[in-house]
């Protein structure tokens, strides 16, 4: 399993997570990994983050994380059950597409992990951009199906 975190402007880093993720996981990834990423691509201005609506990701400790931080960014928030609204699911199956047309395919763990690696590090901006882009198109879609599944 990895975590990760991307803008409009540059990839974050892709973590490789060793157990489940839990609440009080993502709370340790917050601060080192999120926190920098959202220091370091908006400095000059407040950023949005953006997770889904996964019970770890909405636990007591990591809401309440996020609210200590508000002055240093702002949480996107999307309805429930709507993937279609998630970039990071474009992403990630972007990732799988690429590792799975890899040639020799990953045989280890570790030959996966580098394939994950290489393949996060091959993503264009402007593919980043792309998905941001279609965000008011996949809202509209989302309002017209009133919630429903949409075409994303």
């Amino acid at each position: 399993m990895v975590w990760d975190v991307c803008s409009w402007r540059d990839m974050g880093p892709l973590i490789r997570l060793e157990t489940t993720l839990t609440g009080d996981r993502h709370l340790s990834i917050l601060p080192d990994h999120l926190h920098s990423f959202m220091s370091i691509v908006h400095s000059d201005v407040l950023g949005q983050f953006q997770q889904d609506n996964a019970a770890l990701h909405a636990s007591r400790v990591a809401t309440k994380w996020i609210q200590e931080h508000s002055s240093d960014f702002r949480q996107f928030y999307w309805p429930p059950k709507s993937p279609e609204m998630n970039l990071i699911e474009d992403i990630q199956d972007a990732l799988l597409h690429a590792v799975e047309n890899r040639s020799p395919p990953p045989r280890t763990l570790m030959d996966l992990w580098t394939a994950l690696q290489d393949s996060w590090c091959e993503l264009l901006p402007r593919y980043l951009q792309t998905l941001v882009e279609s965000m008011p198109h996949r809202v509209t879609a989302l309002l017209c199906v009133r919630g429903g599944p949409t075409r994303y």
